[in-house]
């Protein structure tokens, strides 16, 4: 008879730190365990969490039961093949400590090493080089998944037998099953360094001109906007890994360990601030600092991996800034046609007064057969908020109203308040994931919070 692992109530948030609930948190330390979980979930259902890192409720299930699987840790590194076997509690970061070393990078990252790779399936995460090389599942060879009734199944996007479920699993929030294990694909280096270009743009429409211009010349590209100002100026970082010539070229002092690789959180964000410290005369000047900083134009810089693609998690706890109120992340996907709503967006940020530091532009590629993942061609504006902002939610629902008429989408795992019939009108393909699911999960065991709220 299996025994159940370690259980106690908890109360949970995501990253965002809105909208608390309860339910009971167990740590499986075995597949057995995660099966006999699933067999004794009560109606209000279950969901596995990875690190918290999604901005509103995907990872909590009111009432329910929410496994961590920090114990499913095991990292099998294959390099003849340049790929990886993890568990799917190992984190983005431990990745990168095992795989850059050994001459290997993650194909996908995205704005923090500190997600989990079962996590980064279930919202199908992307990075500065969706562009050119699409979103996590892009790269993955096969997974493993204990499914609503218990049975471990292995999915691949290659096996037509179990192809539909794969990408119905890929951005799926969870609501398919347990990823227990995934083998994916690795991009070989050099060095652990990145030759970063910057351009500083001191308006929106030749910044978007250039990041157009740059999805043939680089593979990461990312702009930061300043969404205070009028004119929505901004900063452009394209860049790729750099090679072992140019690092004894720039840098030949670290030539003789140039796969070294050591990240570290430089602070932390005390545990209690103000709920005014982020206000719109602070946001300014900080933005202003931030512009002034950047060089107007400067090729060939040698960054780490860290200050490049993980930058916010040189703090921790910076979710902390926004007081005890919280805060949410605004974040669409809308095709080339539809730039204008950029513009839009952070003019109706500005008027309401919701500033927010952290306002990021990237372009996405080809949208990959996942029913639920996000990504699209065209633009995807993210930008963080205070919860507390008079207006910000009515504000945000008239967005949503564009958004959806341009054929756009909100992401999942940032979102923390769209509608159920916002979801149902921009994801398309929600009746075929919806199919797939109930294969999956006949009994409908899985469930969180963000599923009965948007009512997938």
């Amino acid at each position: 008879m299996t025994a159940y692992p370690p259980c106690a109530q908890q109360s949970l948030t995501g990253w965002g730190r809105t909208a608390a609930t309860t339910a009971q948190l167990c740590q499986p330390s075995s597949l057995e365990q995660i099966q006999a979980l699933i067999h004794a979930a009560g109606p209000a259902g279950l969901i596995p969490r990875g690190l918290g890192r999604a901005y509103g409720n995907p990872a909590q299930c009111e009432g329910g039961t929410v496994l961590e699987l920090a114990a499913f840790d095991q990292i099998r590194l294959d390099p003849a093949h340049a790929c990886v076997t993890a568990g799917a509690g190992v984190s983005l970061n431990a990745l990168l400590r095992a795989v850059v070393p050994a001459g290997f990078f993650l194909p996908v990252t995205p704005g923090t090493r500190n997600v989990t790779v079962g996590g980064a399936i279930a919202a199908d995460v992307h990075g500065k080089n969706h562009h050119g090389e699409g979103s996590f599942a892009n790269h993955v060879i096969r997974l493993q998944l204990v499914d609503g009734e218990g049975q471990l199944r292995e999915l691949s996007p290659s096996d037509p037998s179990s192809a539909a479920a794969f990408w119905a699993t890929a951005g799926g929030m969870g609501l398919t099953g347990v990823i227990t294990e995934v083998t994916f694909r690795l991009i070989p280096i050099e060095t652990s360094l990145i030759s970063v270009d910057t351009d500083r743009f001191g308006d929106l429409n030749a910044l978007m001109a250039a990041m157009v211009e740059a999805d043939a010349r680089y593979r990461y590209s990312v702009a930061w906007v300043d969404s205070l100002h009028p004119a929505g100026r901004g900063v452009l970082t394209c860049g790729d890994h750099a090679s072992l010539a140019q690092l004894c070229e720039q840098a030949p002092e670290l030539a003789a360990d140039p796969l070294a690789y050591d990240p570290r959180a430089l602070a932390s964000a005390p545990p209690f601030l103000p709920g005014g410290l982020l206000n719109t005369w602070t946001v300014r000047a900080f933005n202003e600092t931030w512009f002034r900083k950047a060089p107007k134009h400067r090729v060939g810089e040698l960054q780490a991996i860290g200050p490049y693609f993980h930058p916010l998690d040189g703090v921790g706890d910076w979710n902390r800034i926004y007081g005890p109120a919280g805060f949410l992340q605004y974040q669409f996907a809308v095709p080339d046609a539809a730039a204008a709503l950029v513009p839009e967006t952070l003019a109706a940020l500005r008027k309401i007064g919701a500033p927010s530091f952290l306002t990021v532009l990237k372009r996405f590629g080809p949208a990959n057969p996942g029913p639920l993942s996000f990504p699209q061609p065209g633009w995807t504006l993210a930008a963080d908020v205070s919860a507390a902002v008079p207006g910000l939610f009515e504000m945000l629902d008239r967005l949503d109203q564009s958004v959806a008429a341009a054929g756009g989408r909100l992401y999942l795992a940032k979102d923390s308040r769209q509608s159920a019939a916002m979801l149902q009108r921009s994801y398309p393909r929600l009746a075929e994931w919806r199919e797939q699911r109930a294969l999956l999960d006949p009994r409908g065991v899985f469930s969180s919070d963000l599923a009965r709220r948007v009512q997938l």
